[in-house]
């Protein structure tokens, strides 16, 4: 936020918080963020659905799921912190996990310490196919990212 820009906290009422500046009716600085990260959002993951897709038969939860299993210890994440850092409710999960675990990418695994928690552990097709996914990935996302967000101006 450069110095002449308000924050929200420092913005005068009836800027930010309506999302109008003044009695102009036009969308102030925050709205049109907001509106510019979500056209940013949709075109990236409509472009990653369709690469992935059509390269790797991954979906955009489904890479993502790898991804987190590749980045962690032991490739293996517990399924309910599985589910939070992927931003997807337990059950989408386990529907998500069942069918990557029908194409051999995952398995399930108990808890060691507790018996009613489950691990999602990726298996060396799973490791594999991220691997081949990942450029595809990160390509997608830097046509599609803003140079701003990637430390350029």
């Amino acid at each position: 936020m450069s110095a002449t820009q308000a924050s929200p906290e420092q913005a005068s009422p009836g800027t930010w918080e309506t999302g109008l500046t003044g009695d102009t009716g036009t969308p102030d600085i925050v709205v049109a963020a907001w509106r510019e990260m979500a056209a940013c959002h949709a075109a990236a993951c409509a472009a990653l659905e369709r690469e992935l897709g059509e390269r790797h038969g991954l979906g955009v939860s489904d890479f993502e799921v790898l991804e987190r299993l590749a980045e962690s210890d032991g490739r293996k994440f517990r399924a309910q912190d599985l589910a939070e850092a992927v931003h997807l409710s337990q059950s989408a999960l386990s529907r998500l996990v069942d069918r990557l675990a029908r194409h051999g990418l995952v398995e399930r695994c108990g808890c060691d310490v507790d018996r009613r928690g489950i691990y999602v552990v990726l298996t060396e097709a799973g490791e594999q196919r991220h691997a081949e996914a990942v450029p595809t990935h990160r390509g997608v996302l830097a046509r599609h990212l803003p140079a701003s967000m990637l430390g350029g101006q």
